[in-house]
């Protein structure tokens, strides 16, 4: 089988399993503890406590926060198709959705647990079907517990190498090909990209790099020391000294090493490489700022893209800076900023001088946690003489 593509059993699991709307878990087995029988994350916590503690602060744990349920106050109303397409993947389960029904009409979810959707994408999103738990193969690869099933909590575990597989992760992070796309290409298209590359042929799972020793921490751009594992980051000047009334002339180099897709990935983040001449006290000197985005730049109502300059796996983008010095005591800074949010922020501030009507408080958090998010990945100065 080549690498990177899926045993027909795992795409049928998978298949199955993602089949959605997810189905209703139904009434638990009556021999089910409340603790078995519960499909809250905490529960899980109570035998699972290194998992749990990890996927709190993932942002799997953060799918339904204040940004995403801030809009879907108003738009369960306006457009509830449109809401319920967005909890298929922010809030996957079928207790998790506030309405049931066709995309004609919709009635409200007797099953819905409030509580349980804020908590975005809970561990029985992933392991939970009919009050049946799954899982991966035990660590020495085997696919049964030696103790029966009936007497291990919640009736064991069925467990597959799907969840292994970069396609377990294909439902959320992958549209389908006639799914919504900008110039020609599809808004969400993580996992083709990672089949495209030299890491799909070498087997390398989107798990091995978001889930090492199987943590439940699903890393990515969020994160400082995810972003630089993946990165290859030089900054050079040319020549010798430079005297005052010369020019400065320089290189900063970016290579995307081990990032298994494009960086970065979706349109929501931006990366800046920037170059400027600074003081001694390091106070940037006026005019000598240089600039260069890596993202993939679409308009806010999603109407058109404005750009795509991101770095397939392999790939490299230099900044050239050259600038006259017109004075002595000056340095070169290199650095490169990673803006996770960046067309969130400019979303949620757009949505709020609209108007986000019911939703506003939840999307003024969101907008303050956006801002808050930019983070350097790499800094250095050099000296010109």
């Amino acid at each position: 089988m080549p690498a990177g593509a899926a045993a027909p059993s795992v795409d049928a699991f998978i298949a199955r399993h993602w089949r959605t709307p997810l189905a209703p878990q139904g009434p638990a087995p009556a021999r089910f503890s409340p603790v078995e029988a519960s499909l809250a994350p905490e529960a899980c916590g109570s035998c699972h406590p290194a998992q749990f503690a990890d996927w709190r602060t993932s942002l799997h744990a953060q799918a339904m926060g204040p940004g995403v349920a801030g809009q879907l106050v108003e738009m369960l109303t306006s457009a509830p198709a449109d809401a319920l397409g967005c909890h298929t993947c922010h809030a996957p389960l079928a207790e998790q959705r506030p309405l049931l029904g066709t995309e004609e009409r919709h009635a409200r979810n007797p099953a819905f647990d409030p509580a349980l959707r804020a908590h975005g994408l809970v561990c029985a999103g992933c392991h939970v079907r009919a009050h049946e738990r799954f899982g991966p193969p035990r660590r020495d690869g085997a696919l049964a517990s030696p103790a029966p099933r009936e007497s291990l909590p919640h009736g064991g575990v069925t467990r597959t190498p799907a969840f292994l597989a970069a396609e377990f992760c294909r439902g959320c992070h992958q549209f389908t090909s006639n799914g919504f796309a900008l110039n020609g290409k599809l808004l969400e298209n993580t996992y083709e990209e990672w089949k495209a590359s030299r890491f799909a042929r070498e087997g390398v799972q989107c798990q091995d790099c978001h889930m090492p020793d199987r943590r439940h921490l699903w890393r990515g751009i969020h994160d400082p020391e995810m972003v630089r594992s993946g990165l290859a980051i030089t900054a050079r000047r040319d020549g010798a000294g430079v005297p005052r009334g010369g020019t400065v002339t320089a290189t900063l180099r970016m290579t995307s090493t081990r990032v298994g897709h494009a960086f970065p990935t979706y349109v929501t983040p931006r990366v800046i490489l920037r170059g400027e001449l600074v003081d001694e006290t390091g106070a940037v000197i006026a005019g000598t700022r240089v600039q260069r985005i890596v993202a993939r730049e679409v308009a806010l109502d999603l109407s058109r893209e404005v750009g795509d300059t991101r770095l397939a796996p392999g790939r490299s983008v230099e900044l050239r800076y050259a600038r006259r010095v017109d004075r002595d005591g000056l340095r070169l800074r290199f650095t490169v900023v990673v803006e996770p949010d960046a067309f969130y922020t400019q979303f949620f501030e757009t949505l709020l001088a609209q108007g986000a009507g019911a939703g506003t408080a939840q999307i003024r958090e969101a907008l303050e946690a956006s801002r808050r998010s930019p983070f350097t990945v790499f800094e250095q100065l050099l000296p010109l003489t």
